[in-house]
């Protein structure tokens, strides 16, 4: 009865994956960016204590080859304990301070930035991302091309070297890998706000973040959701490799710990079946695995079955980041103690998220 259990859900969470990677082969990378540029953007930045990464976004954003006139950048100052001043950059630039009226700092941030906006499309990004040279022209791109009133792109981590670093990369190699895959079979459920944009006017026919707005995280994925339920049409993925935007991993475990603790503790108020679907399946494997060590270890469950189990996770997964370390150019290392060490740590991330606190940019979050 128990080899029941594990190998159904086992089946379940291959046939997920195996869409996923059916729905990434769909997806056409695009590099089109000769189109005369028409989208205007105005790119936010929420940051907090942001002095060593701030400068290094601003280079790149000064080196982006897009018409000064159709871009502004506001940084929306999240109550830093040290002041920032910019430095020579040809866009127009402002910095304002955040109006708290929520539980969740960021969407105050998002919401503070767009109330003085003055360009139509909204672009969000964190203050510890670096974009590419064609980022808005490949985004002003698709726009045209796909006529669509919200785009989600790729993100990546900039590669560092350690055992910690490269838990990451693969980890969110995965989480990409499923987003893109998403889209491809037209379910999509998630994106990143590192890169994100939409219409101004859209933004307020979907009411903003209303309705979500008491959870701390989440300004990208509940937006999307509520976009999807409004007009599906309206959303699109632009694969378009010089739209990636890279950003940094976390320097130690505790962070990455919190850090996938404020992602996961967002799942449990999706409002579309397929995703809350989703993370249950993806938890309940690797938590099954967990168990299966578990039984194995007092004898009550065999070597071969816990082998099998984990060898056919092991492949579909291997698949899926494979195919997503293809699209971003990026080699992986360590995949198979990664893997050993990967149902340990997102189960404890999971269980925790249910009831435990997380800190975020020095800020205590509770359930």
């Amino acid at each position: 009865m128990i080899l029941v259990g594990f190998y159904t859900m086992l089946f379940i969470y291959v046939l997920f994956i195996g869409a996923f990677i059916y729905g990434f082969g769909k997806m056409k990378v695009k590099n089109q960016t000769n189109l005369n540029p028409k989208t205007s953007f105005s790119i936010i930045v929420p940051f907090r204590n942001e002095t060593e990464n701030l400068p290094k976004l601003l280079n790149s954003i000064s080196l982006l080859d897009y018409p000064k006139e159709l871009v502004e950048v506001i940084l929306v100052d999240d109550d830093s304990k040290e002041e920032f001043r910019i430095q020579n950059l040809e866009f127009r630039i402002q910095i304002i301070k955040n109006i708290r009226n929520t539980n969740s700092p960021k969407k105050d941030a998002i919401n503070t930035a767009i109330s003085n906006a003055k360009n139509d499309w909204i672009f969000t990004t964190d203050a510890d991302c670096l974009v590419q040279k064609n980022w808005l022209k490949s985004i002003d791109a698709y726009i045209q091309i796909e006529n669509k009133r919200m785009v989600a792109a790729a993100v990546s981590y900039l590669q560092k070297q350690g055992f910690l670093h490269d838990f990451q990369h693969l980890d969110f190699l995965s989480l990409q890998g499923v987003t893109v895959g998403s889209f491809g079979i037209e379910k999509p459920f998630m994106c990143n706000g590192a890169n994100f944009a939409y219409e101004k006017t859209f933004f307020k026919e979907l009411n903003g973040f209303e309705g979500n707005d008491k959870i701390a995280s989440g300004d990208d994925v509940f937006l999307l959701q509520k976009a999807l339920q409004f007009d599906a049409k309206q959303v699109g993925f632009c694969a378009n490799k010089e739209s990636i935007v890279a950003t940094k991993s976390v320097t130690s475990w505790k962070a990455l710990f919190y850090q996938r603790v404020r992602w996961a503790s967002k799942s449990s108020a999706y409002v579309d079946w397929f995703s809350k679907i989703l993370a249950i399946v993806v938890f309940l494997t690797n938590f099954f695995l967990v168990i299966g060590f578990g039984l194995w270890v007092m004898g009550l469950f065999t070597y071969d079955n816990l082998l099998f189990y984990f060898g056919i996770k092991f492949l579909v997964d291997f698949i899926m980041i494979q195919k997503s370390a293809n699209f971003f150019g990026q080699r992986i290392r360590f995949v198979l103690i990664c893997s050993l060490v990967y149902p340990f740590f997102t189960s404890a991330v999971a269980l925790y998220s249910l009831f435990g606190n997380y800190s975020w940019k020095g800020r205590i979050f509770r359930k």
